[in-house]
C-alpha cells in the first residue's frame, strides 16, 4: 500500500496534513486464517493414516494422522502402506529409534533391528518391489524453464500458478498439489521429487539396490535432511500428533536406537482412515497451493512484515513454507 499524498488544494491557503499510516502487514497466520472457504481442498480418507501409539504414562491417548503422499510420487510405495495397514501387520509394532534432530522410526522391532531378540513379522503377500529410479518422477521438458532463474522470495512464473524458489539441492524448489517438491532441468529431461522437510514420512531401508517396503517407516523431527532426497523414498506427513513422536525420549544406542525393550513405544494399530467407522474418521483439508492466497502466505513467509520484525529476510527455503493443514471445520 502507497502512503497517501498531501491532499493539496488549489484554492485553499493551507495543506491538509497526512497523518494515516500504513497498516500493519498482515502475518503468515493471519493471511491463512482470512483464506476463504474454496482457497481449502479437502483430503479424502483413503489418503489419510491414524496412527494410535499406547497411551502415554498419564493415560492421555496418542494418535498421530499421517497424509499419505499423491500420485506421481512413491506409488508402489503407498499401495504397500495401505496393504500392510489393511492386512494388520503394523498393529504391535513400535516405535524402535529416536535420533535426536534427525529421525523417530517405527516398525517390527525384530526386523533389521540392532536390538532386535525374537524373530521379525512375516511380510504381507503382494508387496510390490521399487527400484531407485522411483525415488523420483519424470516430468515433460519445459514444465519449469530452464532460463527462468528462480529467486530465494517466492515468485510465481508465466504458465506455473505456485511460487518458485530457487534450491541448494535442485535447480528450484516449487508446490504441486499442496506437496512440496524440488526439480531439476537437465538437457533432454525433467526431473522433480518430494523433499525431507519437517514431518515428513519416508520409507526405512537397508543398502542399496534394498528401496525398502514400507514396513519400516520415519519422520523427519529436526533440521531438513535434504541429503536423503533421491536417496528414500518419501511417501507422505504428519499432519497431526507430531509431539507423539517429536517429544519421546533419545534412544542411547547406535543412530538413536533403543536398547532396550522396555525403551520402545508401543504401537498398537495404524489404519487407513476410510476403513473406520464414520464417526471415527478425521477430516482434514489443506491450503490449495495454486490459489493466490497461498502466493500471499509464502510470500510473507520470506519477508515477514509484521511488527515483531525489523528485516525481511528477503528468502525462504522451501521448507520454511509448510503447506497448512488444518481440521475441516464442517
Amino acid at each position: 500500500m502507497k502512503k497517501p499524498y498531501l491532499a493539496v488544494m488549489a484554492l485553499a491557503a493551507f495543506a491538509i496534513p497526512a497523518i494515516a499510516q500504513d497498516a500493519p502487514a498482515p502475518s503468515p497466520n493471519e493471511i491463512v486464517d482470512q483464506a476463504s472457504t474454496d482457497d481449502w481442498v479437502a483430503i479424502a480418507p483413503e489418503d489419510l493414516l491414524v496412527m494410535t501409539l499406547a497411551p502415554a504414562a498419564d493415560g492421555t491417548e496418542r494418535k498421530v494422522v499421517i497424509q499419505l503422499m499423491p500420485a506421481p510420487f512413491s506409488q508402489g510405495w503407498v499401495e504397500n502402506i495401505r496393504l500392510l495397514a489393511r492386512s494388520g501387520w503394523y498393529d504391535d509394532i513400535s516405535v524402535n529409534r529416536v535420533q535426536d534432530n534427525y529421525v523417530v522410526q517405527w516398525g517390527d522391532p525384530n526386523y533389521d533391528n540392532p536390538e532386535a531378540t525374537g524373530e521379525a513379522k512375516p511380510l504381507p503377500e503382494g508387496l510390490r518391489m521399487m527400484g531407485k529410479g522411483d525415488y523420483t518422477a519424470r516430468v515433460p521438458v519445459g514444465l519449469i524453464s530452464p532460463d527462468i532463474e528462480a529467486d530465494f522470495s517466492p515468485t510465481t512464473r508465466e504458465g506455473w500458478p505456485t511460487p518458485i524458489l530457487r534450491d541448494a539441492y535442485a535447480s528450484s524448489a516449487t508446490f504441486e498439489s499442496g506437496w512440496p517438491f524440488a526439480f531439476r532441468q537437465y538437457p533432454d529431461k525433467s526431473d522433480r521429487w518430494p523433499v525431507h522437510c519437517y514431518g515428513m514420512v519416508g520409507v526405512g531401508r537397508g543398502y542399496s539396490p534394498d528401496t525398502g517396503s514400507g514396513a519400516e517407516l520415519y519422520t523427519v523431527i529436526g533440521h531438513a535432511p535434504r541429503h536423503l532426497d533421491r536417496n528414500i523414498a518419501l511417501v507422505g506427513r504428519v499432519i497431526e500428533g507430531i509431539e507423539h513422536l517429536s517429544s519421546l525420549p533419545r534412544g542411547t544406542g547406535n543412530l538413536g536406537f533403543y536398547e532396550s525393550a522396555e525403551e520402545r513405544v508401543p504401537i498398537q494399530t495404524i489404519r487407513v482412515a476410510s476403513d473406520l467407522p464414520p464417526a471415527e474418521q478425521p477430516s482434514f483439508e489443506y491450503l490449495s497451493t495454486e490459489s493466490e492466497t497461498f502466493a500471499r502466505y509464502a510470500e510473507a513467509r520470506a519477508n515477514r512484515r509484521d511488527p515483531f520484525f525489523i528485516a525481511p529476510a528477503g528468502g525462504a527455503d522451501i521448507c520454511n513454507i509448510p503447506v497448512p493443514v488444518r481440521r475441516d471445520a464442517d
